[in-house]
């Protein structure tokens, strides 16, 4: 299993432009299926989790042509129905969270799909109901194989076509209401959505299904409205970057005490996240599309109005995304003051803080899902030491620490970390970073 070495007090300076949008790319492989026509997808961020579902999407049949570093054309003319039952099938779709989103083009355009217990990071309980239930509404019948642990979807009638309808969802989950969008877009009538997610990445998917042919109103806001068409054709389309890594450099950029530019972000899809780093005590500036953040030896913790200490939690979008939290955290431990971390959506996120604490952090955990940091003003740095990546942003977080910590430091199941970002290492040793990837 590949580890980093870290020698930690390595300042860094240049510039570095964020990968495409992880989550955004997961959304838009899966919708290519919904289309027999060529689908040109840009900006594709290279990273495990993205790799293996254009494998599991080739391994389907989709024609997949790698037309450059980034750049991928698909054409699922013809789909192998029946490899969607097999072990194999099963065994590859499970490694990834991203697979459940198969579940809603192939329902919608072939009637029928077979969808595996999803993997992911573990990260607390992540349900499913928002899915079903969705797809349910949408006229879908259910069967559960127990042995081989994988559902049966099937579409009703003897066209097997879902029907539109008026939802609720119970929660505003970005991947159920992108499965669920791309189940309605080909369903016969008007399908009504409330309680939509409507991040970024989410409005992405759904501008892209419109250049397909999609009749989707209300994007960007919670309430979409889904009129139904019969076929979609090919489009062309480019990710966003990735707002997660755009967050993590400006994290990163703090702790190492270092002058950073961070290039080409789309600050208008950026949400509320710099504001949230700039109440940390962060400064920076917004260049054009650039971020520009100067060399600070010290930031200093905003607190409330009335004085009680700074809560910064997750929320649906416009809020704060939940993927940042551990950065912030982590952040938060070099800072002047303290804030309160409240984790609403993961109960076992914030389970990494402990090595954090044996680096030296004062962080108490108050549950599973809220955290104290009580910073140290950079007075007593992080101690460098061994620990054990336990998922993608948790990672990425604990290289944060080593990099700003004192002496070295070795990160195992870094495996994790590539997951989500795209050759980490080599584009931070090109700043000036200290990062020795050993297999």
């Amino acid at each position: 299993m590949a580890t980093f070495e870290v020698t930690g007090g390595c300042p860094l300076s240049g510039s570095i432009e964020p990968q495409g949008a992880k989550n955004e790319a997961l959304e838009i492989l899966c919708a290519v299926l919904l289309t027999p026509e060529e689908v040109t997808v840009r900006n594709v961020p290279e990273i495990i989790d993205v790799l293996q579902l254009i494998d599991l999407l080739r391994a389907m049949g989709v024609e997949v042509t790698r037309l450059e570093r980034g750049v991928y054309r698909f054409r699922a003319e013809h789909i192998d129905l029946d490899y969607l039952q097999t072990d194999e099938f099963r065994r590859a779709a499970s490694r990834l969270r991203g697979s459940v989103m198969i579940t809603g083009p192939l329902l919608a355009r072939f009637g029928r799909a077979y969808m595996p217990r999803p993997g992911g990071d573990k990260i607390g309980r992540r349900r499913l109901d928002t899915h079903f239930i969705g797809f349910q509404k949408l006229g879908a019948e259910f069967d559960c194989d127990t042995d081989r642990k994988f559902y049966t979807v099937r579409a009703p009638g003897p066209d097997h076509r879902l029907r539109g309808a008026y939802m609720l969802l119970d929660e505003a989950s970005v991947t159920g209401t992108a499965n669920i969008v791309m189940a309605a877009v080909l369903a016969q009538g008007t399908t009504t959505i409330y309680n939509a997610a409507c991040e970024p990445y989410l409005q992405q998917l759904c501008r892209m299904l419109v250049r397909m042919g999609a009749h989707i109103s209300g994007i960007a806001s919670n309430r979409l409205t889904i009129e139904g068409v019969d076929a979609l054709g090919g489009t062309e389309h480019t990710m966003l970057p990735d707002m997660i890594e755009v967050g993590s450099f400006i994290g990163m950029a703090a702790m190492t005490h270092s002058e950073l530019t961070i290039q080409n972000v789309s600050y208008d899809d950026l949400g509320i996240i710099p504001q949230q780093f700039a109440r940390m005590g962060i400064r920076f500036e917004q260049r054009g599309d650039d971020i520009y953040i100067p060399k600070q030896e010290h930031y200093e913790i905003e607190s409330f109005i009335d004085g009680s200490i700074m809560t910064i939690a997750d929320a649906p979008w416009p809020g704060l995304t939940p993927d940042l939290l551990s950065v912030f955290l982590v952040v938060a431990t070099q800072a002047k003051g303290s804030v309160l971390i409240h984790q609403k959506m993961f109960e076992s996120r914030l389970f990494f803080v402990d090595k954090l604490i044996d680096m030296g952090a004062q962080i108490i955990l108050c549950d599973p899902h809220r955290a104290t940091v009580i910073g140290h003003d950079h007075a007593i740095r992080l101690r460098g030491t061994t620990m054990t990546s336990p998922d993608i942003r948790a990672g990425v977080a604990l290289l944060i620490a080593a990099m700003s910590a004192q002496g070295k430091s070795v990160i195992q199941n870094i495996d994790q970390i590539d997951r989500g970002y795209q050759d980490i290492d080599g584009r931070l040793n090109a700043l000036g970073a200290q990062i020795r990837r050993i297999d």
